[in-house]
């Protein structure tokens, strides 16, 4: 957990790129090196006697160390948040602050189009709990007035969703929820921060898989909670502390040199998934194509207003087809590994169908639904490997 330090003036006014290259990078981080040192620690040795319960003094391990506190301020510079709190996945990154607001007795609303695991996490604890559980249209904008009750303790949205690419209002939503007392919370992983930045939209709390973008090499899990309100972070980090959360500082090491290339990184992301989500509309095999960022998308406009870019993750609906010729298909492919994270430098592809859980509302696709992951390779040899894919398709049909 760490706040981050008063930035000197201007330094606002410097590019992402520019700030996540020199963000972290404190000499008492550092010792003097580029990096900051990989400090490992359970035990820590205090001066005196009158230190041991002194507040504020550092005297164990799990409460961060200095690579923790670099990888927690460089954190808070994508979004421009004041506060970070650091949990070992991605999956924590989303559990811990509805862990942290939800009650028994109380309500939380939940959009639909979460994150599995996130509403495996409210459906079988929450509700073990003694928590009501509601899930909502991501559509639902405003309308989720109607909605909040006066025990409402927080809204969860997940702008666009992973699987269905749904996005959410954020500004009207969250503006809602504030009236009733409830605290909303964005899982905000699919832009990595870079192309949405919900707490500017009057979110309480953003929060992300590192594991994905953030890290960018498919080799670490780890999660960020990111606020501006020194009230709530103050209650997620005694979560974390209750639950014994803690960060290995060779795993905070790995995405704190992950996050210096992600402006970067991103920009190639976005510019080749663009590419090849435009391609695939023109083909036959193709009925839709699930990304915000094309004009004829239902979030299209949402996105337009609130995001600055997009990423590689989106979603392709077949013509109807089989499960074997599905399979088939995504056999077929060479470069695109089959694989359920994403966000690293490598393609990946998966059929969604068998994981979605929805009970606000029923998605009619009309055929397969495919989510592609698009990496670092070129675009003209992604494509040829969706090619080879295709073919197999028709053949098995």
């Amino acid at each position: 957990m760490a706040k981050r330090p008063t930035s000197p003036p201007g330094d606002q006014a410097k590019g992402l790129a520019t700030r996540l290259t020199h963000a972290g990078r404190d000499r008492e981080l550092t010792g003097g090196a580029v990096n900051p040192q990989v400090q490992r620690a359970s035990t820590v040795l205090v001066e005196s006697a009158d230190q041991l319960y002194a507040p504020g003094v550092w005297t164990y391990g799990r409460h961060g160390t200095a690579t923790h506190k670099a990888l927690a301020q460089a954190f808070c510079e994508i979004e421009d948040a004041a506060h970070c709190a650091l949990v070992p996945s991605g999956l924590l990154a989303c559990t811990v602050p509805i862990f942290t607001f939800a009650e028994a007795g109380g309500h939380v609303l939940v959009t639909d189009n979460c994150y599995g695991p996130t509403r495996r996490f409210c459906d079988r604890s929450l509700k073990r709990w003694g928590v009501e559980v509601e899930y909502f249209d991501p559509a639902i904008g405003a309308g989720i007035t109607s909605l909040l009750r006066p025990n409402t303790k927080l809204v969860f949205m997940e702008s666009p969703g992973s699987l269905t690419f749904e996005v959410c209002d954020a500004p009207a939503i969250s503006s809602a929820a504030r009236k009733v007392g409830a605290v909303s919370i964005m899982d905000n992983t699919w832009s990595a921060g870079v192309y949405h930045r919900p707490l500017d939209l009057g979110v309480d709390i953003s929060v992300q898989a590192a594991t994905k973008y953030v890290s960018g090499a498919a080799d670490v899990l780890n999660g960020g909670i990111l606020t501006r309100s020194e009230a709530l972070i103050r209650r997620i980090e005694a979560s974390v502390d209750d639950l014994g959360l803690n960060v290995s500082p060779d795993d905070a090491y790995l995405v704190l040199r992950g996050l210096r290339t992600l402006a970067t990184r991103m920009s190639q992301h976005q510019a080749s998934g663009l590419d090849i989500a435009t391609w695939l509309q023109s083909r036959s095999e193709v009925r839709r194509v699930l990304h915000p960022a094309l004009p004829n998308d239902p979030g299209h406009a949402l996105w337009k207003r609130d995001f600055s870019g997009s990423t590689g993750l989106f979603g392709v609906v077949l013509e109807p087809a089989s499960r074997s010729a599905v399979n088939a298909f995504l056999d077929a492919l060479e470069l695109f590994g089959l694989g359920f994270s994403w966000g690293g430098f490598e393609s990946l592809a998966i059929h969604c169908d068998p994981q979605i859980r929805r009970t606000a509302t029923q998605p009619a696709f009309e055929g397969p639904l495919l989510r592609l992951s698009i990496g670092l390779e070129s675009p003209d040899d992604l494509k040829a490997d969706l090619e080879r894919g295709f073919d197999a398709l028709r053949a098995a049909r």
